[in-house]
């Protein structure tokens, strides 16, 4: 019988940024809808592929200026996501960053973003068929890391 271990498994890394703002009582994200496959037209955090040499903190904060146009370098870890279906494309290993933003800044959509908004985390939450990859799962990991740290994010 062969070993899986004979035929070495391509991994790719990505990194998302996931930023955060109250507008009044309700908390909202930074989306991006996707202008590609898979997920195209789905909301999606701003994200991608880590470059050759590249730290994931430095990717997410590369992917969010390119695909929103705000450049931001506070970045946490949130946690890593390895699970092996988590993309269709193949095995993706993402990490994700988060922030949250005293007040919204307007971003511009660019790279492969075909639309940036603020999106209602609630809504998002009941809308989880509107939310590429397992980026609604990633987003009530945030969820609870903030209310965790006493910012109280509405479900």
């Amino acid at each position: 019988m062969e070993s899986t271990h004979d035929t070495p498994e391509v991994v790719r890394l990505t990194a998302d940024a996931l930023v955060f703002v109250r507008r009044r009582t309700i908390w909202h994200i930074l989306m991006i809808q996707r202008r590609w496959e898979p997920f195209r037209g789905c909301w999606a955090f701003p994200g991608g592929h880590v470059d050759p040499g590249e730290t994931f903190r430095a990717a997410a904060a590369r992917e969010l200026t390119e695909e929103t146009g705000l450049r931001l370098s506070d970045l946490r870890v949130l946690g890593i996501y390895d699970h092996p279906e988590r993309d269709p494309r193949g095995r993706y290993v993402n990490v994700a960053f988060y922030t949250v933003l005293p007040a919204p800044v307007m971003p511009t959509a660019g790279d492969d973003a075909a639309h940036a908004a603020w999106v209602s985390v609630p809504w998002l939450l009941r809308n989880r068929g509107s939310v590429a990859f397992d980026h609604a799962n990633i987003l009530a990991d945030a969820v609870s890391a903030l209310n965790r740290l006493n910012l109280e994010v509405p479900r």
